[in-house]
This record gives structure tokens, C-alpha cells and sequence, in this order.
């Protein structure tokens, strides 16, 4: 077949939205997805047992301020509206998170205004000990909030969570979380909050049904396998320290075990989408209820997951790059390493060692198609990695 022709290692989001891009652009695409079906991490199946529309590696909500995004997804499935919200269970009572008013009150047994809870946690926060910026996420919990919330919500949900002590993880992480005084309990605040009614792996399929894509399941795609056949470039989705062998050893990687509870008879069994324990005794992060996932459906029964986080090992699926500061330097020589490489670029949360949302992935998979294809028909040089790089 004439034309160009890419490989994609990975059926995800990030993979299935640049064939989708690429294919548009003329260009042939064969994607190889190691698993059984597409989607990733996102992937979704209706529960035999209750009728719910299970998160099979746990929930994902949709949530973006970019009209290229929404403009994307929206034409391959109907997206039904979703405000996420989710609670807390902290010492015997209840709480909303992220905090908000309600919580600071709640945890302090205050009826503190706006004003009067700005002025009371900055009384509280801890500035770092070496007065510069915080550099990891004990750091940033106590110059954001002080110590009490600090302990209730954070410090042990972090170390499970992540596997080592709070101050081992870098700031970044709890910058993303909002802390609000007012009594907004939505989790998210994006423009755009929603769920595909028919789940993330019919998104994925519809993205992916292009007379110019060819899709194989249960067939991992190889670091050598574009060049020993002849394709004219390779986009991988998998782990960076995999596709180089972890010739500068193993990068650092959190799984997830998860308990599944099955109610065929119960319709409402904790009374929330996720309910958080934060508690250290607890073993488990969080229970996610799915059926609160499509409050358009009412199925017969219910499922609940519990999440147990772990250290990924043979055979887990890579969930979340632990990103430690003792680790940082042997990512900068795959970073080196992925920069000089020719024929492949990388992409999405395991392909650049980033947490990215569900958005932003699919954002730097858009561009990414468009300069790939453009750099194919003109013989132009490739980007610079990441986000789609000639990397």
C-alpha cells in the first residue's frame, strides 16, 4: 500500500486519538494493543451480575476547559453530564472533598465566613523550614493548609496512596487539588464535565473506525518492530523506561489491586460515587460505587471497588509514574535518550513518565497527529518531545 505508514504501540487515548488524527490526514495506521480490548486504563464493561457500567481499572470522569477536546470526543459519542463529588471518611465522621468551606468548618467546628477561613488557615500553614518554595508534597500540604487538615486528609491517604512519606513526592502532586472557601463541593471545576453514556471503551471503538486504521488486540508491539517493518515511524504509548530496555534501570511505578463487591439486589449501597479513607489503619484508599457513575441508568444492583495501591510489579498494569526526587536523574537520561532517538515518538501518561489527565493527553495526541502527519507529507523535521516529538 502506498503512502505513508505509522505504528502505534498502545490502544488508548493517547494512541487511538492520534491514528484517528493521522488516518484523517491519509496517512495508514496499524495500532497493537497488548490487552484483550482498547481503551487502556479507561476501559469500560457492563457488569453481567448488577447491569452497572463498570470503570474496570477505576473511575474516570471527563473534565476539560478545551473546546478542541470537547469539539473532539463529542463527535464519536454522546457525553451525558456528570458533576463529580466525592467524600471522605475521617475519623468516625463524614466529610466533603476537595476542602471547602464546609469541611474547614466541619473539621474545626467553626461557622467561619470566606474572609474568616482565608485569615484562619493562613494562620495555620507552615511555610518550609528552608524558606524558598515547597519542595515536595509535605512541603506544599503545610504551606496550603497547616497541619490538622494536613494529617486528616492527606497524610495517610499519601502514603498509601504513593508507598513512601509524604515529603518523598514531589509538590506537584497536591497543586492540583483545589482548596476552596466557599461551599462548592464539585471536585472539578472545568467548563466541560461529563461521561460517554455508552462507556470509554465505545469512545475509544468510535475513534478508532477508520478505513485507514487496522487495530490488533492482544498483540504488544515491540520497540523494533516499525523499523524491521518498514513503517515510517512508531508512536508509543507504553512505559519510556520500557521501550529502551531499562537500560538506565527501572523507573518507579504504583499499581492498583482492586476488591470488587457485587449487590445484585442493592441499588445504593454507600450513597456516593467515591468515598475516600484517608485513616492510616484502613487498608484501602477508596471504595468507588459505579453505578452513581450513570445516574441516567438504574440498573437492578450495584458494584463497589475497593482500591488497594501497591508497587507495580510483573505483569501489573503501570498506573501512576511515582516521579521521586532519588529518581529524577535516571528520567532525565531516558528524556536524553527519547530526544535523540529517530523514528518514534512518545506519548500519554506512560510514554512520557507525566500524570496527565484524560484532557491533556488527548490534547497532545491532537497535536501530535497534526505535526507527525504534516512532517511525513513534507519531509519536515519532527517536534520536539514530549507531546508528540521526533523524540
Amino acid at each position: 500500500m502506498s503512502g505513508p505508514r505509522v505504528l502505534i504501540a498502545g490502544a488508548g487515548l493517547s494512541g487511538a486519538t492520534c491514528a484517528r488524527v493521522l488516518a484523517e490526514a491519509g496517512i495508514q495506521v496499524e495500532i497493537r494493543e497488548a490487552r484483550g480490548h482498547v481503551a487502556g486504563n479507561c476501559h469500560t464493561a457492563r457488569c453481567s451480575e448488577t447491569g452497572v457500567m463498570e470503570h474496570v481499572y477505576g473511575p474516570h470522569i471527563f473534565h476539560t476547559d478545551r473546546p478542541e477536546v470537547q469539539a473532539f470526543v463529542t463527535r464519536f459519542a454522546r457525553f451525558r453530564p456528570y458533576q463529580h463529588r466525592v467524600k471522605a471518611r475521617v475519623g468516625g465522621q463524614v466529610f466533603s472533598l476537595p476542602v471547602t468551606l464546609h469541611s474547614i468548618n466541619q473539621l474545626f467546628g467553626t461557622t467561619l465566613s470566606p474572609a474568616e477561613a482565608r485569615a484562619f488557615i493562613a494562620a495555620r500553614s507552615r511555610p518550609p523550614p528552608h524558606g524558598g518554595a515547597p519542595e515536595n508534597f509535605e512541603e506544599q500540604a503545610l504551606a496550603m493548609v497547616g497541619p490538622e487538615i494536613y494529617r486528616a486528609f492527606f497524610a495517610g491517604y499519601t502514603r498509601k496512596q504513593w508507598g513512601c512519606d509524604p515529603a518523598l513526592l514531589p509538590a506537584a502532586i497536591l497543586q492540583r487539588l483545589p482548596l476552596r472557601f466557599n461551599y462548592d463541593d464539585r471536585y472539578f471545576s472545568h467548563a466541560f464535565q461529563a461521561i460517554p453514556e455508552a462507556g470509554y471503551t465505545a469512545l475509544t471503538e468510535a475513534i478508532l473506525a477508520h478505513p485507514r486504521i487496522s487495530l490488533h488486540l492482544n498483540r504488544p508491539a515491540r520497540p523494533g518492530d516499525a523499523r524491521e517493518e518498514g513503517f515510517d515511524h512508531l508512536i508509543w504509548t507504553g512505559p519510556l523506561d520500557a521501550f529502551f530496555g531499562q537500560a538506565e534501570g527501572p523507573l518507579g511505578y504504583r499499581s492498583l489491586r482492586f476488591e470488587r463487591e457485587v449487590l445484585p439486589r442493592c441499588r445504593d449501597a454507600q450513597g456516593c460515587a467515591v468515598m475516600n479513607y484517608p485513616d492510616a489503619d484502613i487498608p484501602f484508599t477508596r471504595i468507588s460505587e459505579h453505578r452513581h457513575f450513570a445516574p441516567w441508568e438504574d440498573p437492578p444492583g450495584t458494584l463497589l471497588l475497593r482500591e488497594y495501591a501497591r508497587d507495580c510489579g510483573p505483569g501489573d498494569p503501570p498506573f501512576y509514574p511515582l516521579r521521586l526526587s532519588g529518581e529524577m536523574a535516571r528520567l532525565n537520561r531516558y528524556l536524553a535518550r527519547a530526544r535523540e532517538a529517530a523514528g518514534v515518538s512518545f506519548l500519554g501518561r506512560l510514554g512520557t513518565y507525566r500524570y496527565l489527565d484524560m484532557d491533556v493527553s488527548i490534547a497532545e495526541a491532537l497535536q501530535a497527529g497534526a505535526a507527525l502527519a504534516e512532517a511525513l507529507r513534507s519531509g519536515r523535521p519532527l517536534p520536539a518531545f514530549p507531546g508528540g516529538g521526533g523524540a
